[in-house]
C-alpha cells in the first residue's frame, strides 16, 4: 500500500515503526511477540527489534523467541567485527541450534537467511539435533 501511494518501498526504519505503533495499540491485551525487521533501502542495511509493548530498538545484532538467551550466549562468545560472512553463518547456525536444543519450546530446525542489498538469500534449512550432534562433536 506505501509502495502504491508513494512510488517507492517503504524503509526499513518505516516499517518497523509501523509494527511498532500497532503494538501499541494492543497493549496489555495479551499479545506476546519479539520480532525482527531487516532489510536494505536507501540508508543502506537496517535491522529493528520490535516487541509486544511497541519498543523498538534499533542494532547490528538481535536474537527473539524464547530460547534467545541461549542463542545470545553462543553469539556474543563468538562474535567479532572481522568475521567473513561464513564465520557469520556459522556462528547464527550455531546459536540457533544451541537455543533450539536448550529451550523446549523452540522448534526443531535452523531456518537461515541473509538479507543483501540485492535480496534474501536461503542459507540453510538443518535439522537441529544434526547440528547438535556435529557440534558436540567438535567439542572433546
Amino acid at each position: 500500500l506505501y509502495r502504491l501511494r508513494n512510488n517507492h518501498r517503504i524503509s526499513v526504519a518505516a516499517a518497523s515503526k509501523l509494527l511498532s505503533n500497532m503494538m501499541l495499540g494492543y497493549r496489555g491485551m495479551g499479545l506476546s511477540m519479539g520480532s525482527m525487521i531487516c532489510g536494505w533501502d536507501k540508508e543502506g542495511p537496517g535491522l529493528y527489534y520490535v516487541d509486544d509493548n511497541g519498543t523498538r530498538l534499533s542494532g547490528r545484532m538481535f536474537s527473539t523467541g524464547c530460547g534467545n538467551s541461549y542463542a545470545y550466549g553462543v553469539v556474543d562468545s563468538g562474535y567479532r567485527e572481522d568475521m567473513t560472512v561464513e564465520e557469520a553463518y556459522d556462528l547464527g547456525r550455531r546459536g540457533i541450534a544451541h537455543a533450539t536444543h536448550r529451550d523446549a519450546y523452540s522448534g526443531g530446525v535452523v531456518n537461515m537467511y541473509h538479507m543483501r542489498e540485492d535480496g534474501w538469500i536461503k542459507v540453510c534449512k538443518e535439522d537441529v539435533s544434526e547440528l547438535i550432534h556435529r557440534y558436540r562433536k567438535g567439542m572433546f
